[in-house]
């Protein structure tokens, strides 16, 4: 099981803190929502922030753009030190285009989908995608409560993907806890996010090697 801790929960006058202690943990990847004010209402952290995060761990950084036109900024993502780039669905009218925009610059590509958007939109590209995000809240804030039918949702997403012989990872974003998580792992999913869940508790680091034996 991948864990990807969502630093958008952490404390950003801690940054480099929290930083390195995602870096010490059990985490595999770090999270990184990167929002415009404009496909979501709210807005996160840019390059600066990204570029700083790198400097402070050799882990896999998870890049989550719930931006407009993030065909515009991709190379810059890469620039900045992202090794995942994953785009929304609903945000891009080229999608194959903007996958292979990704690959090409030589990063792995995910495609996010909102709690409204059908898996069946993913048919034609998902043999083309090395990760899916299903967003189990809807996107812009942290500390939502999680939508239940997401269970269902990856259920069929990895029907797809088995159909397809397909091999991208299932990754869940929104709500994710003790309690949902071993429901989303059992239907399917290979990555969980976790962002206020693990930055409120008491010991984060230990909510991370829970959330890691799932």
């Amino acid at each position: 099981m991948i864990i990807s801790p969502s630093v958008l929960s952490c404390d950003f006058g801690n940054i480099e803190r929290d930083t390195k202690m995602l870096d010490n943990s059990e985490a595999d990847w770090l999270h990184i929502d990167v929002m415009d004010g404009v496909f979501v209402p709210n807005i996160s952290f840019g390059f600066p922030v990204l570029e700083a995060i790198r400097k402070n761990t050799n882990k896999i950084l998870d890049v989550h753009l719930m931006i407009a036109n993030p065909d515009a900024y991709l190379s810059a993502f890469k620039k900045a030190g992202a090794d995942i780039l994953t785009v929304h669905y609903e945000a891009c009218p080229h999608l194959n285009r903007t996958i292979a925009a990704i690959k090409e610059l030589g990063m792995k590509a995910g495609v996010a989908l909102n709690p409204h958007t059908p898996i069946s939109v993913l048919e034609e590209v998902i043999c083309d995608l090395d990760l899916v995000l299903i967003m189990s809240v809807n996107p812009g804030f942290g500390g939502q409560k999680f939508i239940p039918s997401s269970i269902e949702k990856v259920e069929k997403l990895k029907k797809l993907i088995l159909a397809k012989n397909a091999s991208c990872i299932i990754e869940i974003d929104g709500g994710v806890n003790l309690e949902n998580g071993p429901l989303l792992v059992k239907a399917g999913a290979n990555a969980l996010v976790a962002g206020s869940f693990v930055f409120n508790s008491i010991n984060p680091e230990e909510t991370i090697a829970k959330l890691k034996k799932l």
